[in-house]
């Protein structure tokens, strides 16, 4: 009975999370007030079901229909979306857990599965299935619907790309010294000032955000790595709501956004899974010294003893 009310609870909140993340997602909306491309329930749903099993999907569905009945689409379009954005995280579930994926994301292998499996694959299938239901419930004309596509498939794949790493990843017990926590506080909130101003600025220093995402990386993997990948790509995404981020039409700004949000949640992932296995490298080679050390003092212990038993006491 109390696995089922906390499968139940589960569920709860993972509809609640959606749709109250799909409502902040709608705000920095660029395709007809529905499609954004900072998506953050995929990231969310994703982790959930990592987290908690394929159980709670439930709760991704009724997030999902809830949300697309709060911005007045047609019962049926609604419906061919929820489908759609059900069935992509649980796509991206299922190929993640058949190829080992491990939500520590401590190796390379799994950094690029949630890449490539989780994040471009199966999000195509959300994109795929809400550009048709839109089409089909006559929101959008055809010649909107490349455009919508990218926007969708992107604004999911980024969801699952910088969202995902942030909720499996977030230190549960971090008891690490004043002087390192005080660094990472430091480095959070400089890369929030920064990414706000680069992301507005006309001189075009985006750049200026990859050391302190590096820097990130290297002292703290992806317990700090993942936020600031986080604030770093919404502060992109709510400069191109606002005009700011590039000039011209939707297309060009998606693909240099998204070009943009790629590369620093590649950054972040990809540098942080590669620390992480040279950490378990060396600590592994550190153990391997301490057994070999006490194997060669038990040695040399036990010969000692077969020298000394050997001697004959004087008469």
């Amino acid at each position: 009975m109390n696995a089922a009310i906390r499968t139940a609870a589960t569920i709860a909140a993972v509809a609640v999370a959606y749709f109250a993340t799909a409502q902040v997602g709608l705000v920095l909306a660029l395709v007809e007030g529905q499609v954004t491309p900072l998506w953050l329930p995929t990231g969310i749903s994703v982790a959930a079901l990592l987290m908690s099993g394929r159980g709670i999907w439930p709760g991704i569905t009724l997030g999902a229909f809830a949300a697309n009945i709060s911005l007045g689409a047609p019962l049926v379009s609604a419906l061919v979306i929820t489908a759609g954005n059900t069935a992509a995280p649980l796509l991206a579930w299922y190929l993640l857990t058949r190829s080992g994926f491990r939500p520590a994301l401590d190796r390379l292998k799994d950094a690029l599965l949630l890449v490539f499996a989780g994040a471009l694959g199966a999000m195509l299938v959300s994109a795929l299935v809400g550009a048709a239901a839109l089409k089909i419930g006559g929101v959008i004309p055809w010649r909107d619907v490349p455009a919508v596509v990218s926007v969708w498939w992107t604004g999911d794949a980024m969801g699952v790309l910088v969202f995902t790493p942030l909720l499996l990843t977030l230190p549960r017990h971090w008891n690490a010294a004043p002087r390192r926590l005080a660094e990472a506080g430091a480095l959070l909130l400089t890369t929030a000032v920064l990414a706000s101003f680069v992301t507005v600025s006309a001189s075009r220093l985006l750049f200026l955000v990859f050391p302190m995402l590096i820097w990130a990386a290297l002292r703290f993997q992806h317990a700090i790595a993942a936020p600031c990948a986080a604030i770093i790509s919404v502060a992109a995404v709510m400069s191109a709501a606002g005009g700011h981020f590039t000039s011209g039409e939707l297309l060009p700004t998606m693909i240099v956004l998204q070009a943009f949000n790629g590369s620093v949640a590649l950054t972040g992932l990809i540098l942080s899974a590669i620390t992480s296995e040279r950490n378990e490298a060396r600590q592994a080679i550190e153990r391997a010294c301490v057994q070999l050390t006490e194997t060669v003092a038990r040695y040399q212990e036990d010969g000692a003893r077969k020298r000394l038993g050997r001697v004959v006491p004087p008469a």
